[in-house]
């Protein structure tokens, strides 16, 4: 047995691991993966991923006016989680706002609010929740109870006329979790499906070197980019199809919006997909490189496009990154239109910058694309 350990571990053993170790060392590609890799996802994970829900923009309609209701808006104010984003006139304006995506919250206190609580009624306040994300209604829910219950204690710790509240959780009363969970992976599966699928569909015509052949075509190299992207294009929307049936089948998510606005969202962020997976077949000469590169590009776009959790629940410095993702704009008109029942006047600045982002993505990938066939 020592003999045998010996012999394993021996000199020429060291020798070899001494080898692979220099042989790691001169490969900066794999030193690099080793490092960077883990570092930033890390990073992601810490930051995106973040279950706490802070700066929850608040609308407030005070018809009241009065001390009384200002001590309840400064109460409610004071709390870190939310953040006036406004006060607003009418009930009516404080609505649309919120199906616009302005608010998370909404407090209307009404005009005999200071009245009732003097003669030591209760006094009722309505409460809207924008309950497209389940999970963020209720912990605000339970945040604006808070802050009421510590006000129903009175300043002195004796109990004064309590305020009572009225909630309406707006377009998913179930709190359906699902369908914040479903229409934002929604938009991960099309944008990381469309670059693997594409990065392979390029890749592989290096390896089997095809691309020498294609240049002996009297086709241009605009027509032979165009005709790899066309059938990618058609394959993935007959996946995205599909993705509908089984998120209305299975998770029952509503179809509330336009559809054809939905499927011209959907068809932007496949051309983004595929743009992304060509692209990245232009600086790679294999499946392995191919692989490789994904791993430091898919990673930050699905951690950082609130598909699973809000952005709101990002520090402030990683939320601008955001709007250059194609997934957080898909997310946003997915769940607007599904879940919300919105129309083009309220998606038109997410559509307009998955739009952009879209024809930057095939572009660029297309010029790289054409480089390489020149």
């Amino acid at each position: 047995m020592k003999r045998a350990w010996s012999q394993l571990f021996g000199g020429r053993f060291w020798a070899l691991a001494l080898k692979e170790l220099r042989q790691i060392r001169r490969d900066r590609r794999l030193t690099l993966s080793l490092i960077l890799p883990p570092t930033l996802q890390i990073l992601l994970f810490g930051f995106a991923l973040d279950a706490d829900v802070r700066n929850l923009r608040l609308g407030i309609v005070d018809e009241s006016r009065t001390l009384e209701s200002r001590e309840l808006i400064s109460v409610l104010t004071e709390n870190p989680t939310f953040q006036l984003a406004g006060s607003y006139a009418t009930p009516a304006a404080l609505g649309q706002a919120l199906g616009k995506g302005r608010l998370d919250v909404a407090v209307v206190v009404p005009g005999d609010f200071a009245r009732l609580r003097m003669r030591g009624r209760p006094a009722t306040v309505q409460v809207l929740l924008n309950a497209a994300n389940a999970n963020t209604a209720q912990i605000a829910q339970g945040y604006v109870e808070g802050a009421v219950a510590w006000l129903n204690r009175g300043l002195d710790g004796t109990r004064v006329a309590p305020v009572e509240l009225r909630t309406a959780f707006l377009y998913n009363p179930g709190l359906v979790n699902a369908w914040f969970i479903v229409t934002g992976v929604f938009g991960t599966l099309i944008i990381l499906n469309g670059s693997l699928v594409s990065a392979a569909t390029m890749i592989r015509e290096k390896e089997r070197g095809t691309v020498e052949q294609l240049l002996m075509t009297p086709a241009s190299a605009l027509e032979v980019v165009t005709a790899k992207i066309l059938p990618l294009f058609v394959l993935l929307m007959a996946m995205v199809a599909l993705v509908l049936t089984v998120a209305r089948l299975v998770f029952h998510v509503p179809f509330r919006g336009s559809v054809l606005l939905l499927l011209a969202a959907c068809a932007c962020c496949v051309l983004a997909g595929i743009g992304l997976g060509t692209f990245i077949s232009t600086f790679a000469r294999s499946a392995n490189q191919t692989q490789l590169i994904s791993f430091f590009v898919n990673p930050p776009l699905a951690m950082l496009s609130g598909g699973l959790t809000p952005i709101e629940a990002m520090p402030k410095w990683v939320q601008p990154l955001t709007f250059l993702n194609p997934i957080a704009h898909f997310a946003t008109i997915a769940r607007s239109v599904l879940v919300k029942g919105a129309g083009l006047d309220v998606v038109y600045p997410n559509l307009l910058a998955l739009i952009a982002l879209a024809s930057l993505f095939v572009g660029v990938s297309a010029w790289r694309f054409r480089r390489q066939l020149s």
